[in-house]
C-alpha cells in the first residue's frame, strides 16, 4: 500500500455493540442486514462457509444504486474476530469510487460505549490505480457510505428493540 492512503472514522450508534456485531459483522444476520437496510441492499448472498476467504455479494436497491455508482459491492472476508468484534474485508467491486482502486481494505471494529451504546469505528486502507491519494471530499464520500450503513443498522435496532 501506498504510505498515507489511510482513511479512519468513527460513529457513535445508541444501540449495544452486540446487537450491531451481530446485524452488520457476523455473518449471521444476512436476513436482518437486509431488513436493516432496507430501501437500500435488497440481497445479501454469501459464496464460501462464512470464514475467512468468503465472498459476500450486497445487490444494491434500484435507488442505492443509482447513487453509488454500482449495483452491487463485493468483498472478501479476510478476518472477522468475533470476540473482539473485528472484521475485515477486501472490496471487490462497488461504487465508482471503488474503479479507482487497485485494491482495499476495510476493517470495522465495535466497542462497547455504556450502556446500550457502542461505537464502530472504520478503517480503510487502500491503493489507487494510479497510485496517489483520493481527494478529502472523496474520502468524506467513501467513508460515510460505509458508515451510513451502521447507522441504519441503528435505526433499525432502535426500531425493533426484540430484534
Amino acid at each position: 500500500m501506498v504510505a498515507g492512503c489511510v482513511i479512519t472514522e468513527e460513529c457513535a450508534l445508541a444501540v449495544s455493540a452486540d446487537r450491531v456485531w451481530k446485524v452488520a459483522c457476523s455473518g449471521d444476520g444476512n436476513d436482518a442486514l437486509t431488513k436493516a437496510c432496507a430501501g437500500f441492499v435488497d440481497a445479501v448472498d454469501v459464496e464460501g462457509d462464512g470464514g475467512p476467504g468468503s465472498i459476500t455479494t450486497l445487490t444494491l436497491s434500484e435507488a442505492a444504486a443509482a447513487a453509488s455508482g454500482g449495483g452491487v459491492m463485493r468483498s472478501r472476508l479476510v478476518a472477522r474476530d468475533g470476540a473482539a468484534r473485528v472484521v475485515s474485508n477486501e472490496v471487490l467491486e462497488g461504487g465508482k469510487v471503488s474503479r479507482q482502486f487497485k485494491s482495499q481494505v476495510v476493517e470495522v471494529k465495535v466497542e462497547p460505549a455504556g450502556d446500550g451504546a457502542c461505537v464502530a469505528k472504520m478503517r480503510v486502507e487502500y491503493e489507487r490505480i494510479d497510485g496517489g491519494a483520493l481527494a478529502p471530499e472523496e474520502q468524506a464520500a467513501l467513508a460515510t457510505g460505509y458508515l451510513s450503513l451502521f447507522k441504519m443498522v441503528e435505526a433499525y435496532l432502535v426500531a425493533n428493540p426484540s430484534e
